[in-house]
């Protein structure tokens, strides 16, 4: 089982003093992660997201990780690979150079960036760079493995060239894809693709797409894999505060999760910016209902189906906010849903720097060393 953390960049006051103070902040508790046997540190890539993602150039984040750390991993959650955002051939360049600098310690992610914001950035239209995406996909691994390559596509057209350094790991570094729709967990299953989860949603709904992810990642065919290195592992998103104070933890994770519903909705529905107000739990949640019950009669005012898709980052009956037994209860619930990796997410944009070491802290001397042992394999064996 592996335990994990994940970055968005998020923040509530964008001066430049607090861009900083959050990249020392997010480097010292990486390397606590590091000495408290975590497995490895996912970032995000968003363009142009204030406050949600800032985040936006997580090659160069990962890579002073890397060296600022001994054994921990380092993971792109994911790169984004319309091509002039980020073309194949630098793509293939940079996960190369980083998996031999950290001596094979590279997971690759790959998506598409997720809002118009992003992509009318680069000069398209959300909507019409799946194609393009996959086309990058299929491409880059082909660097990884070929001395030369050379391909014309409907996005990409490349002269036969050498593509170099090789990557550390055999035959590459494995690869995932991010997954917050049904889709593209089938899509992930079918190519042999690890899935990155992503979204505030329960064990329920965990358990649920798990088995959509394990049902497509069996009856994939060999000519639709991506890469060279099948990867069957399914990473569930799991935001945590945990204090002694149960009560605190829970106003501030709260907290933090409206906060990031809020920068979601703004950037992808043309919500209300986010609000950083300090409630209670009481009034946090009755909130969010609030918040929860718009988004609905919006749905519904577009006619688009109402499901846990939409309304899972409104979770909030249980969640890993709270003392470190609460915690406990609920990752083991996500690791007997099917999840083979916990992604930690304590650095939401309202989270204090100190409450994050905390947390951080609680769960690697106290969670992992209990539940380590604990996955998929060994409870069906149980």
């Amino acid at each position: 089982m592996k335990f994990s953390l994940i970055y968005e960049g998020q923040l509530t006051d964008t001066s430049r003093d607090s861009e900083y103070r959050m990249f020392q902040d997010m480097l010292e508790q990486c390397r606590l992660a590091d000495d408290l046997g975590f497995d490895c540190i996912w970032a995000v890539e968003h363009t142009a997201l204030t406050q949600y993602a800032h985040m936006s150039a997580p090659e160069t984040f990962l890579a002073y990780v890397a060296g600022a750390t001994k054994r921990i991993h380092v993971g792109h959650g994911v790169v984004c690979l319309p091509p002039k955002m980020n073309h194949p051939v630098k793509v293939a360049e940079r996960i190369a150079t980083l998996d031999l600098l950290s001596s094979g310690r590279l997971h690759f992610g790959i998506g598409k960036g997720g809002t118009q914001t992003e992509a009318g950035t680069f000069g398209y239209d959300v909507g019409e760079i799946g194609p393009l995406v996959d086309e990058a996909m299929y491409v880059i691994p082909r660097m990884f493995v070929n001395e030369e390559i050379e391909h014309h596509g409907r996005a990409i057209d490349i002269p036969r060239r050498a593509i170099w350094p090789k990557p550390y790991q055999q035959p590459h570094p494995p690869m995932y894809m991010a997954c917050s729709r049904e889709e593209s967990l089938l899509t992930a299953g079918e190519r042999g693709l690890g899935a990155l989860v992503m979204g505030f949603t329960g064990p329920d709904e965990i358990a649920r797409k798990n088995k959509l992810y394990r049902d497509a990642f069996a009856r994939r065919r060999p000519e639709d894999q991506v890469g060279f290195r099948p990867t069957n592992h399914l990473a569930a998103l799991c935001p945590a505060v945990i204090l002694d104070d149960a009560e605190r933890a829970r106003r501030i994770g709260l907290r933090g999760q409206r906060f990031f519903i809020q920068a979601i909705e703004h950037f992808y529905r043309a919500g209300p910016k986010p609000v950083i107000d300090d409630l209670s739990v009481d009034e946090q949640m009755k909130m969010m209902e609030a918040d929860k019950e718009r988004l609905i009669t919006f749905l519904g005012d577009e006619k688009i189906e109402i499901s846990d898709l939409q309304t899972g980052n409104y979770h909030v009956e249980q969640d890993a906010y709270g003392t470190i037994e609460n915690a406990i209860r609920y990752v083991t619930r996500l690791i007997e849903s099917g999840a083979d990796e916990i992604l930690f997410l304590v650095q939401m944009g309202t989270i204090p720097h100190d409450v994050s070491m905390a947390t951080i802290r609680a769960i690697g001397e106290q969670l992992i060393p209990r539940l380590r042992t604990t996955g998929p394999a060994a409870l069906a064996a149980e």
